[in-house]
């Protein structure tokens, strides 16, 4: 229904960070212009498909990418095990949104050119993802890479939006630091949780951040405005008066994937209807 989004670049407060991967701040690739954010805002509420709240649930398949230099750990080539592993985190995050996730199918592919230099807005993301793509606007697609130079370099991940599906549909998935699976080594961000924070933006979710201090922020109306993102995990951070602590827990924060722990009743609603109109998921 809409023009697909303007170039993503990192983040601001991210924007250090296109260097190599800093294990202290979590960094994702995820933005959305002012201008397209009134866009998809006008859109969504003129096309609204409203949730059937928790009286239904979907199955969503996930195909799994593994881009790798080499066929050793190091040079991205990260086991079944972790794949699995990381299925289970998405299922113990998204537990109460009617979303239960599947793994529909692992890639595994050696180019040493997308594993280091596949990032945001680049020819050989497009590459690679016009190669291994699969399924259709309910299918996640997630792609493992190194991250290591280019626009990429220095990210933990970055995604689509369900908005832009329609527009350019070969796009649409996740990318993510290979490491950052359960058990990788890009510690403290090594639970999962790049996964289940950059599959919140596929499912229409904003950062907890978004928009600052200013309403509307981040479109839901039960996460306290936060003026910047959290790092590590501040208990008692408040860095908007009247609004209450920042969300410093939840999936759509900066925060370490130990602190992560929850979605808003409000973030699942607003996912519910996204996925439904712009995904033809009913939830």
């Amino acid at each position: 229904m809409l023009f697909k989004s303007f170039a993503l670049v990192v983040l601001g407060a991210a924007s250090a960070f296109a260097t190599p991967f800093n294990s202290t701040r979590r960094s994702c690739g995820t933005v959305i212009s002012e201008e397209k954010k009134e866009a998809v805002r006008a859109d969504f509420l003129k096309n609204k498909v409203e949730s059937s709240g928790f009286a239904a649930a979907a199955t969503l398949r996930v195909f799994f990418h593994v881009v790798a230099e080499d066929t050793t750990l190091s040079g991205g080539w990260v086991p079944d095990s972790q794949i699995s592993s990381q299925i289970n985190v998405l299922n113990t995050a998204y537990s109460g949104s009617g979303i239960t996730w599947t793994l529909g199918g692992t890639t595994r592919t050696i180019n040493s050119n997308w594993f280091n230099s596949a990032g945001p807005d680049t020819s050989l993301q497009d590459q690679m993802k016009a190669s291994l793509r699969q399924g259709g606007a309910a299918d996640l697609n997630v792609y493992t890479v190194g991250f290591n130079s280019g626009s990429g370099a220095g990210l933990l991940g970055y995604s689509t939006f369900p908005w832009d599906f329609s527009s350019n549909p070969t796009d649409d998935g996740v990318v993510i630091l290979y490491s950052s699976l359960p058990g990788g080594t890009a510690a403290p961000y090594d639970l999962g949780q790049t996964l289940t924070h950059e599959a919140g933006h596929w499912v229409g979710l904003f950062h907890t951040f978004e928009g600052g201090c200013v309403s509307p922020g981040d479109e839901v109306s039960d996460t306290p405005a936060e003026s910047d993102p959290a790092f590590g995990c501040p208990t008692g951070r408040d860095t908007c008066s009247g609004t209450g602590v920042d969300p410093i827990h939840n999936f759509m924060d900066y925060s370490d994937d130990a602190c992560m722990n929850n979605f808003t009743p409000g973030q699942i609603s607003r996912l519910q209807s996204i996925m439904a109109t712009y995904r033809g998921v009913s939830l």
